[in-house]
């Protein structure tokens, strides 16, 4: 999908960048960042792109770098127990998805590919 720097897509921006500040560093949610640092050891950069709080434990698609969505479930309820850690490649991911998924998705990627830029 092509951005065209809709109003839309400026508001899902400053929704993901500040999605990423508070993963990497904020302290409302150690357990996710713990999780993405064990699972994806050379991570770089992530964004949220959806989250989901369910009755008893959290939902998370999360964009890896460019390459990856994890989906991860982390229990509430029981703090002690293993979060579940999927990953679905952006291919997998992207089917079926709605319009404004489709943009979160798309300013998630170009986000992500500036800060994989940046940091060579």
């Amino acid at each position: 999908m092509k951005l065209v720097g809709s109003k839309t897509e400026l508001d899902i921006r400053d929704e993901l960048i500040n999605s990423k500040k508070s993963l990497f560093k904020g302290k409302s949610n150690n357990k996710l960042f713990d999780v993405l640092q064990e699972n994806f050891p050379k991570l770089k950069t992530a964004y949220t792109i959806s989250w989901i709080p369910e009755q008893g434990e959290d939902l998370y698609k999360i964009l890896i770098d460019d390459s990856i969505i994890a989906d991860i479930e982390i229990n509430r309820v029981n703090r002690e127990a293993i979060p579940l850690v999927k990953t679905i490649s952006i291919s997998e991911y992207s089917k079926g998805l709605s319009k404004i998924s489709k943009i979160r998705l798309a300013v998630a990627m170009d986000l992500a590919k500036k800060d994989l830029k940046d940091l060579t």
